[in-house]
């Protein structure tokens, strides 16, 4: 009983969505065709991947504001370079490498220069949304149609699509490098006390940089996944879906104030909100009501999540 009650931000997540589902089913019949829940679940992949990541970094303490600049900023570096004459397979095969190397600069600022990870990445949002406008204008840049439609590829006979497998495999993969590895024990006490971490033996700046360069070369992934639905590139790409991935994060469960949080609880947090949206969308509800819904359930999620650590303290 007592190792339940530490999971209760995500049982919450959980139950909100069995309900949100429920009432969802009962007012649209295609809720219950699995077709059309894999199908509507490609939409959610770039936000996935961004949420997982930024578990990670939310559970050190920190926050990245700059990953949906990231990846527009990637997505217009690998179509320009391809634009330039190089193989579109070498400049895709790039895209977490140049993604790693815009965190990389976050990382540093924060972890080497002691910045606010706050301010630092409002900054670089700024600065790499800026350098792909300065890319791309106000034009869009093509991908070649053979990377096309990455979201449609599924297993013969199934409905299992490869946008699904690839999330599955960095959540999995996030999972076990957070809870079952020494770097994910670090990660943990960055967050619970930075200065208690430190005096501990907690190499705290190469923690931090490792997890910036890991939050860039993920958004670099994202945006391939992002070219491949969309089939251009766009300096105006994911905008917003920050907020979006921060949400399901806080949503699942993750301290904002870092020391604690579960991948499972991210993943699950953004199919409530998958659903939620979606059942508000077929039933055509307005999009300010859909982000004033989205906002009252976080505002919930947290509340619950902080009378949960005052009753434990």
């Amino acid at each position: 009983m007592k190792k339940l009650r530490e999971f209760i931000p995500e049982l919450v997540a959980i139950g909100l969505l069995i309900v949100a589902f429920i009432v969802s089913a009962a007012r649209e019949p295609r809720f219950l065709d699995v077709a059309y829940l894999f199908d509507r679940s490609t939409l959610y992949t770039e936000t996935a991947l961004l949420a997982i990541a930024l578990t990670l970094v939310i559970v050190a303490g920190h926050i990245d504001l700059s990953c949906t600049a990231i990846l527009a900023l990637v997505g217009a570096l690998v179509t320009t370079l391809h634009s330039k004459g190089l193989s579109f397979g070498f400049c895709a095969a790039l895209a977490p490498v140049l993604g790693g190397l815009l965190g990389a600069i976050n990382g540093w600022l924060i972890a080497k220069r002691r910045l606010p990870s706050l301010v630092v990445t409002l900054g670089t949002m700024a600065l790499f949304r800026g350098c792909a406008q300065i890319l791309l204008g106000d034009h869009s840049l093509p991908v070649p149609e053979s990377f096309q439609h990455f979201e449609k590829l599924a297993i013969p006979h199934t409905y299992f699509h490869a946008p699904l497998f690839l999330v599955l495999a960095f959540a999995v993969a996030a999972g076990l490098l957070l809870h079952k590895t020494v770097f994910g024990r670090y990660v943990g006490a960055v967050g619970t006390n930075t200065e208690a971490a430190r005096y501990s033996g907690v190499p705290v700046p190469d923690v931090l940089m490792r997890l910036f360069i890991l939050s860039g070369a993920v958004a670099g992934v994202a945006a391939l996944t992002l070219l491949s639905r969309l089939g251009v590139a766009r300096f105006d790409h994911a905008r917003g879906l920050e907020l979006d991935a921060i949400t399901a994060v806080v949503l699942g469960g993750t301290s904002i104030f870092g020391g604690r949080g579960t991948i499972f609880g991210s993943i699950a947090a953004l199919l409530l909100i998958g659903v939620v949206q979606t059942g508000m969308g077929v039933a055509g509800v307005k999009a300010e009501i859909q982000v004033t819904v989205i906002g009252i359930l976080l505002l919930v999620a947290v509340l619950l999540a902080n009378l949960t650590a005052r009753k434990k303290r």
